[in-house]
């Protein structure tokens, strides 16, 4: 077993590592839009797992997902080989590609906030307007104190 922080200091290195050598040494057109968000590494420091994101060409346009997973599955042996000699470690960890579901979970998220928003203005509309069905103090009220000493005629 290693040191956890030995296994987190190993994991930024790998990110480091595998992103310089997409950014500027492997040519594969498919990993031109492709970004390592994170990595991490098992405790024993034999498998790495690297987390990657993709962006489409334009806002418009949805990115290649597979084409980058297929990029990145193709130059897996030179980015280990890179990792190997970038770390120094004695065993060079096997390298497994996960596409990062992070940003998605993100903007799910601002979506389902926006729809919330749009319900709570909708709410504030129709409130502000509104009567109430009933009374307008609905809750009951004490009574008045009645004076139990009353003249008597003896």
């Amino acid at each position: 077993m290693a040191d956890p922080a030995r296994a987190r200091r190993l994991a930024k290195r790998i990110s480091t590592i595998v992103a310089t050598a997409i950014d500027h040494e492997i040519k594969d057109p498919r990993l031109a839009f492709v970004t390592i968000t994170d990595a991490k590494v098992t405790a024993d420091l034999h498998d790495a797992t690297v987390y990657y994101t993709v962006m489409g060409m334009d806002l418009d346009s949805e990115p290649d997902l597979a084409g980058a997973a297929a990029g990145l599955e193709k130059a897996k042996g030179v980015l280990r080989s890179k990792v190997g000699a970038g770390t120094g470690v004695r065993f060079t960890p096997t390298l497994t590609f996960v596409a990062d579901t992070v940003p998605d979970t993100a903007r799910h998220m601002e979506e389902l906030l926006e729809r919330a928003r749009a319900a709570d203005d909708a709410v504030a509309r129709v409130r502000k307007n509104a009567k109430p069905a009933g009374e307008v103090d609905p809750y009951k009220q004490p009574r008045p104190a009645v004076d139990d000493e009353s003249p008597s005629d003896d």
